[in-house]
């Protein structure tokens, strides 16, 4: 690496920064020290001072001249490793032999789609699936890896028309998640002319179904350039009309003056597309109101945020089923005719609160379908019409289901998966003995019968069990020597199921312990799980963190010294806290897309929509909660600090990348531990959605060989000298 000139280290230059390259050969890892640059904010009488403030001017010179210079550390740090290249290489093998994933299942009058993924491709493709029995026989529909050679174009989501002949497809570029919605042919992959804009962004996602004749679409739409002020172009979600053949300029409104501010919409419809329903969340918090299109186009409100109506499906039946939360935090199903004056009030109810997380529900001919979580793990039920039992489906141990849905009489189809087998998509009837299984399914290269799944539970500061769930080897010692991942989210009610990764055979074959944390934040006992975790409660989720670390250390699984932590967005927030609040608990902390300043995160769009789930800084009470436990401003000059590794993409619409570049520079001012703080960033990527195979494998790799480097892992297996 070259050295820096001696221009970049005098004060007041353009990067403003300075850069220090240490000589000795002891210590190759050239230090970048970021120019403070004081900035004093004040909340509600508090003055906070920042620092770093500058390095939120994205796209400025100094900026950009700083994220090279980390970025080009970091490379020296990970490219100095004689095994890096040898994990990166195993990564892809594994993941190129894998059999093809097949996800986003849907069917239209007897065709099939699916998006298919199987490397060397950079991203899944849209396919047609001549049946779901074997042979697994298939014909592209559209492909975005021959659209854009990069491997850079991605489907967000597509939606099939009521006849299966066409379909709307949202296509975004570089992990922007901005989406544009094209139209294709089925049978003949032919793209229509019809183009429209602005339909998907991180913000709130994006969404579209389609009239009953399919000769347009409801689809979710941000304002165009000119309609609202340049602050405001992407919020405001309406739902608008598009009929093919005619330009995007002559689409009309549907519904949507009346959503807030924050609003992100999800549409659907009936079999017959005849009834439609927005579902409107209120930001990220879980809140949502519902409004019903009748078949003669007129839209009714259903629900309202405070009525705790969490879904709606529609049945085949001419009924509406509802997930209600209304004194029944993990959830009740009930039931509602299809008429042009609906009301919650009126609805029955046919499924009482269990002791299960209703998660999905799949109306059929004589039935329901209801998908229950049990902290983490799924629970699959059958509730056939009127006083019979319900039947208790088979499902994988420890597993997880998804994808659950009734396309004809009373068959069901659902996805499922576990920690040690891969995922498959199965069927099942009433009368059958057990699920089976269809030729949809992944195969892995790899062999997990060496290794178990533990479920603990750890006791946090208020007493609160945390479910823990630790993959191992069969046999593993508990003598505090097993390097350990720790892995948590914890929020927006979003819950960590079980899923299958056969890259996790690298950790294990490193004598590595696997755990996934179920705290609160998370979705996995309900909503009062959830309520327990947000807002002025977040600190719940850092101290179940904490304490699963702790249970980790106290009964031998790992030590301080062995023990390494993980989490991404939400979790890169978690991931901060601890690092700030225990720093002595772990030797190594990997924090993807993480945010960090809870004080100025909702100036970005995305932060915006999560106010409803971390508060404002508007409200007093708020801001002394978030300023309590915000990352950024609990480091501590002088303090031992873990090893930590900061990853962003430049992309990101969801976290401002800016939170991370912040991050960085405050801890490697801070830290006295001589422990490496790395900022990685990539080009071509966002908040990981999307991102092309190359770019997760690159990621990957410098993931394990940070934490293997770090803890002192044996690395001869992976060194091809």
């Amino acid at each position: 690496m070259m050295l820096p000139s001696k221009c970049l280290v005098e004060r007041g230059l353009m990067a403003g920064f300075l850069v220090i390259a240490s000589l000795a050969a002891a210590d190759p890892l050239p230090t970048v020290g970021t120019e403070s640059r004081p900035v004093t904010n004040s909340y509600h009488g508090t003055s906070v001072l920042d620092a770093y403030q500058w390095l939120e001017e994205s796209g400025t010179a100094p900026v950009k001249e700083w994220s090279a210079q980390q970025n080009a550390r970091t490379r020296v740090y990970l490219d100095q490793m004689s095994f890096r290249d040898g994990i990166a290489q195993e990564l892809l093998q594994l993941r190129s032999e894998e059999s093809a994933r097949f996800s986003g299942l849907r069917e239209r009058q007897g065709r099939l789609l699916a998006l298919r993924f199987k490397p060397p491709a950079q991203q899944p493709v849209l396919v047609r699936l001549a049946s779901l029995e074997p042979p697994t026989l298939w014909r592209t529909v559209f492909d975005p890896n021959t659209y854009n050679a990069k491997g850079t174009t991605t489907i967000d989501w597509y939606v099939p028309s009521r006849d299966g002949r066409l379909v709307a497809v949202s296509l975004s570029e570089n992990g922007s998640e901005q989406g544009t919605l094209h139209f294709f042919e089925v049978d003949t992959g032919k793209e229509l002319e019809d183009r429209i804009p602005r339909v998907q962004y991180p913000t709130g996602g994006g969404s579209a179904t389609w009239l009953p004749d399919n000769s347009g679409v409801l689809y979710t739409r941000y304002p165009h350039q000119g309609e609202r002020p340049e602050s405001d172009l992407n919020f405001y979600q309406q739902v608008w009309f598009h009929k093919l053949g005619t330009a995007p300029e002559k689409d009309r409104l549907e519904i949507g003056r009346e959503f807030p501010r924050i609003a992100e919409i999800r549409l659907d419809s009936s079999t017959d597309g005849r009834w439609m329903v927005a579902a409107v969340a209120n930001g990220d918090g879980g809140d949502f109101s519902h409004y019903v299109r009748n078949p003669s186009g007129t839209w009714q409100q259903l629900s309202r945020f405070e009525d705790g109506i969490k879904s709606v499906e529609i049945g085949r039946d001419q009924n509406l089923y509802l997930v209600s939360r209304d004194n029944a935090p993990r959830g009740k199903v009930l039931k509602l005719p299809l008429t042009d004056r609906m009301r919650p009030a009126d609805a029955r109810e046919i499924v009482p609160q269990a002791k299960g997380v209703i998660q999905e529900l799949a109306p059929a001919d004589h039935g329901l379908y209801v998908s229950y979580l049990i902290g983490g793990p799924s629970e699959l039920v059958f509730y056939p019409h009127g006083k019979v039992k319900p039947k208790r489906i088979a499902t994988l141990p420890v597993s997880a289901v998804s994808g659950l849905q009734s396309w004809h009489g009373d068959d069901v189809v659902f996805g499922n998966v576990s920690y040690l087998q891969p995922f498959a998509w199965y069927t099942w009837a009433p009368g059958a003995d057990k699920p089976a299984r269809t030729a949809l399914y992944l195969t892995s290269p790899v062999d997990f019968s060496d290794v178990e799944v533990v479920r603990e539970f750890a006791t946090s500061k208020d007493g609160t069990k945390v479910p823990l769930n630790i993959l191992r080897k069969k046999g593993t010692p508990l003598n505090g020597n097993n390097p350990t991942i720790l892995y948590g989210y914890g929020g927006y009610g979003i819950t960590l199921a079980p899923g299958f990764d056969s890259t996790r055979r690298v950790w294990f074959e490193a004598g590595g312990v696997y755990v996934v944390a179920n705290l609160r934040g998370g979705g996995e006992f309900g909503e009062e799980w959830h309520k327990e975790g947000n807002l002025t409660h977040k600190q719940n989720v850092f101290d179940d963190f904490i304490a699963a670390a702790e249970h980790l250390i106290r009964r031998g699984y790992t030590s301080p010294a062995q023990l390494a932590v993980e989490g991404g967005s939400n979790g890169g927030l978690l991931m901060g806290a601890f690092l700030t609040q225990r720093p002595e608990l772990a030797h190594a902390v990997v924090s993807r897309v993480g945010i960090y300043d809870m004080l100025r995160v909702e100036l970005d769009s995305n932060g915006q929509f999560n106010i409803t789930e971390f508060g404002t800084v508007k409200d007093p009470d708020q801001f002394k909660a978030l300023y309590a436990y915000s990352p950024y401003h609990r480091v501590k000059d002088g303090v031992n600090y873990p090893a930590v590794l900061l990853t962003t993409g430049e992309n990101d619409g969801r976290v401002n990348p800016s939170q991370s570049r912040k991050m960085a520079a405050r801890l490697q001012a801070a830290s006295a531990s001589g422990r490496p703080v790395l900022f990685r960033s990539t080009a071509s990527a966002g908040h990981g959605i999307g991102s092309s195979l190359k770019d997760r494998i690159a990621e990957q790799a410098d993931v394990y060989s940070f934490l293997f480097n770090e803890l002192g892992i044996n690395t001869a297996k992976w060194r091809f000298e």
